[in-house]
C-alpha cells in the first residue's frame, strides 16, 4: 500500500492558501479540549467540568507558542538568519515536547485562577492531548514530513524529491512514521481511559504519569526510524534524549504519587 500526500494546500480563499496542516491543528486543539472536558465530567462529580473551556485559551495558546519556540530552537541556525519565518506556522514546524512543557506551565496558572485541582487538569488534558496527537499527526502527512528510513515493504510513503534528505535522494518510498505514531497514540488514549476510570480519583496524577511514560517510549523508538529529525546529540536524535528524560521523570513522579497515596491511607 502506497501513501502519497495530495499536497499541503487544502483550498484557497481570494488567492490566500489554506493549508491542511493549519486545519488539522485547529481541529486537534478543539478535540483536545473537548475530550478533556468530557473526561472530567465523567470522572469527577464536582460540577466544574465547564471550567475546562475557560482553561482552554491558557493551554492552547501557550502550547502552540511553546511548541513553535521549541522547534525554532532546534533549528536555531535557520531561524536566526530568517527570523520572520518564526511566525509562519501554517506550513508546519511544531514540536510536541515544547507543547507539553508549555501546556503544563499554562495549566498550573489556570488551576490557580479557576481554583481547580492541578493534577486533575493534567490528567484529563493528557488524555485529550494524546487523542489530539493521534489525529494531528496527519498534518505531517500532508506536509511530507515525519517520515522514516527508506522501505519497499507493503506499507510505504512516497516522498517528493524536494522533501528527501540528501543522503536518501535516490529513494522514493519511506516508512510512514507519522502513521505509526498516530496509531500508537490512539492506543495510549485507550489505555489512559482505563487508567483514569480505575485510578483517577484515588491517585490524581497517575494518568499523566502513564501518558508521559508511554508516549516517551513511543517517541523514543519512532525517532530511531525517522530521518528528518531536527537535531542530533551525538548518535541520538534530540527528541530521543528529551523522551528519555521525560521517561525517567514519569517513573520518579509515579513513585512520589504512590508513596503519597500510601501516607494518606
Amino acid at each position: 500500500m502506497i501513501l502519497q500526500s495530495p499536497g499541503d494546500v487544502a483550498f484557497q480563499i481570494l488567492g490566500f492558501p489554506v493549508y491542511f496542516y493549519g486545519i488539522i491543528l485547529a481541529f486537534a486543539c478543539l478535540l483536545a479540549v473537548y475530550t478533556a472536558k468530557i473526561i472530567y465530567q465523567k470522572i469527577y462529580n464536582d460540577g466544574k467540568a465547564e471550567l475546562i473551556w475557560d482553561t482552554a485559551p491558557f493551554v492552547v495558546i501557550c502550547g502552540i507558542i511553546g511548541a513553535r519556540l521549541y522547534y525554532c530552537l532546534l533549528n536555531f541556525s535557520y531561524f536566526f538568519h530568517n527570523p520572520i519565518d518564526i511566525f509562519n506556522i501554517r506550513g508546519g514546524g511544531l514540536s510536541i515536547h515544547g507543547g507539553i512543557i508549555a501546556g503544563i506551565i499554562a495549566l498550573w496558572f489556570a488551576a490557580k485562577k479557576y481554583k481547580l485541582s492541578f493534577l486533575r487538569l493534567l490528567d484529563v488534558y493528557s488524555i485529550g492531548t494524546v487523542f489530539a496527537q493521534s489525529f494531528g499527526r496527519w498534518g505531517n502527512f500532508f506536509n511530507n514530513e515525519a517520515f522514516g528510513l527508506p522501505t519497499d515493504g507493503f506499507l510505504k510513503l512516497f516522498i517528493p524529491l524536494q522533501n528527501r534528505p540528501d543522503k536518501f535522494i535516490e529513494y522514493d518510498y519511506f516508512h510512514p512514521t507519522f502513521l505509526y505514531e498516530s496509531i500508537l497514540d490512539f492506543f495510549i488514549f485507550v489505555i489512559l481511559i482505563f487508567v483514569i476510570r480505575k485510578y483517577g480519583i484515588k491517585i490524581e496524577g497517575v494518568t499523566l504519569c502513564t501518558y508521559l511514560f508511554l508516549y516517551s517510549l513511543v517517541r523514543y523508538f519512532i525517532e530511531a526510524v525517522r530521518v528528518d529529525s531536527a537535531l542530533n546529540i551525538g548518535s541520538f536524535h534530540v527528541a530521543q534524549v528529551i523522551s528519555l528524560g521525560i521517561f525517567i521523570f514519569s517513573i520518579c513522579f509515579f513513585i512520589f504519587l504512590f508513596i503519597s497515596s500510601l501516607k494518606k491511607n
